[in-house]
């Protein structure tokens, strides 16, 4: 078999692995299933699950408590996605929503699943690459999101958000954004 010929076997890391038994363990598997319809308003392939960023979800009679963790402290979609819960969370009934922000652990891109991976790079946004001191440099390799090329340079450390790069493909002259690992 070829190197080309060879399909990688997906793994995840022990932190996904123990963020999907937490989910998996809880007695609100409805909850879980009706916020995966809410999407991160910047990057809307991506369910707040898929992210990263919901942490977890319990009720209490007709009141449910979601804890989200911010990519960044400073993230202006926070307040979006508060919104965006507790619509869910009242079209379905919910008489009380209370959405807590939990800042520590801070959010890493190791919580990101290994579908919102894929649906960022199908959707144009190269997936975190984890670099060794996780600093980006013109030697960093990334794959093109839109031709698979790993012919690519970084043209700036900041994109269209302060938790992107971009980058630029040699072969296809695309440019496209990097979801920096943190």
């Amino acid at each position: 078999m070829t190197t080309t010929q060879m399909q990688l076997i997906p793994t995840k890391s022990s932190l996904q692995y123990e963020r999907e038994q937490f989910r998996n363990e809880s007695n609100v598997p409805h909850l879980w299933a009706l916020l995966d319809e809410v999407t991160d308003p910047e990057i809307p392939v991506l369910s707040l699950w898929d992210i990263g960023i919901l942490k977890d979800i319990s009720q209490q009679d007709q009141s449910v408590t979601v804890v989200i963790t911010p990519t960044y402290s400073g993230c202006p979609a926070m307040d979006v996605i508060r919104e965006d819960i507790t619509a869910a969370l009242t079209k379905y009934g919910i008489a009380q929503v209370n959405v807590e922000l939990e800042l520590t652990p801070a959010w890493t891109t190791d919580w990101m699943t290994n579908k919102g991976r894929e649906q960022l790079r199908g959707y144009g946004i190269a997936p975190p690459v984890d670099t060794v001191d996780r600093v980006l440099t013109q030697d960093t390799q990334v794959q093109c999101p839109h031709c698979g090329s790993h012919a690519t340079r970084l043209v700036s450390e900041f994109a269209s958000t302060a938790c992107k790069a971009l980058f630029q493909c040699n072969d296809c002259s695309e440019p496209f954004d990097l979801f920096k690992h943190i």
